[in-house]
């Protein structure tokens, strides 16, 4: 017995630099699916915004826009693109703060700024009104541009949003106020540009809680080695469930002043959600998903219920639908979101 032991330690000793190898030149298939299927990268200058953004092939298709969450790029969509480019011309676009766009460095990061900047990028790029569909922050955006710019939006897909709660002083009792937090103390202290590292270096119970002990000190080594053999790509880690792979892709991206925006309650200044809720007339499906409250009563997820459901009633146009998986239910339950966008998009395309 001792003997297979030590024989099976041995071979993990000799395959372990190839291993580490593998992980640092890694990259998802799901890249080269999504080029055989038609989409492209882009990048297109509009107004003061130098705007990143994958496109699907069929000009001819109603246009759909996809914005995705806070943390995360367009790459967070790659599970349904190919579905969705079936049936649609898709723009799963980065918008400010996040992916490859780039800003200027006085850029406000507020949704009137950033709505208003996409609704530039809708007239100048697209050409025509889109169907929408938006997570988390990008949720809130698209239901900015649906209450703002209605001329320019068919339907608008609301996907597991922070309605109100991400407001003042509601965001102040959820989990996602603590991650801003780290963005706001970032903005402050010398991060080297890195805020990858010092997000990591900085969430060391997130880590043990989500993964396991060390997973921090681990990753950060893969993270420099793959900067190391692949540069100026963005950082992806093979292995890690779904959520944690875009988000280390996604915050490797990221601007900490867009999270540095919600925790001061500037992001939401001039865009009351009830109020756009009132105003919104095209037809609106809202996706909410799983959503818990800590031992504090500190709310972990988007919405509680009775705020979801107080969301839901002020739609004129309202449809709802929930999804038994985590925040970005795109991600984490793909074949649910397509079950639920493709046919309401369907039925208001009629």
């Amino acid at each position: 017995m001792f003997e297979v032991l030590l024989f099976i330690i041995r071979v993990i000793v000799r395959l372990m630099p190839l291993l580490v190898l593998y992980i640092a030149l890694y990259q998802d298939p799901s890249h080269q699916k999504l080029r055989k299927s038609g989409f492209r990268e882009k990048d297109a200058a509009v107004g003061n915004v130098r705007f990143h953004y994958a496109e699907s092939s069929g000009a001819d298709k109603p246009p759909l826009v996809l914005l995705h969450a806070q943390l995360l790029d367009w790459f967070s969509y790659h599970r349904v693109l190919i579905r969705l480019s079936e049936k649609y011309h898709v723009y799963a676009v980065d918008y400010p703060g996040h992916g490859k766009t780039v800003c200027p460095d006085d850029y406000e990061m507020s949704a009137e700024n950033i709505g208003a900047s996409l609704a530039e990028f809708i007239r100048e790029i697209v050409g025509q009104p889109v169907f929408i569909s938006g997570n988390s922050s990008g949720g809130l955006l698209a239901l900015w541009l649906a209450a703002n710019r209605p001329h320019l939006i068919r339907a608008a897909v609301l996907e597991d949003p922070p309605l109100l709660s991400s407001e003042y002083p509601a965001i102040k009792r959820t989990v996602a106020y603590r991650t801003f937090s780290s963005g706001a103390s970032a903005v402050q202290e010398d991060t080297d540009g890195d805020y990858l590292m010092y997000w990591i270096r900085h969430s060391p119970a997130f880590f043990r809680n989500h993964l396991f002990p060390g997973a921090a000190s681990l990753l950060r080594f893969l993270i420099l080695l793959t900067r190391m053999l692949k540069k100026n790509q963005p950082v992806e880690i093979p292995f890690l469930p779904p959520l944690f792979r875009e988000m280390l892709r996604g915050i490797d991206m990221y601007d900490p002043h867009f999270g540095k925006a919600f925790y001061e309650g500037t992001w939401n200044e001039g865009f009351d959600h009830t109020a756009a809720l009132d105003s919104v007339m095209c037809p609106v499906l809202l996706i909410t998903a799983d959503t818990s409250f800590l031992e504090d009563g500190t709310l972990n997820g988007a919405m509680s219920e009775e705020t979801a459901q107080f969301a839901f009633s002020r739609l004129r146009n309202g449809s709802r639908t929930k999804i038994n998986a985590k925040h970005v239910t795109h991600l984490e339950a793909p074949d649910a979101y397509l079950e639920a966008v493709l046919p309401f998009l369907k039925q208001v395309s009629l």
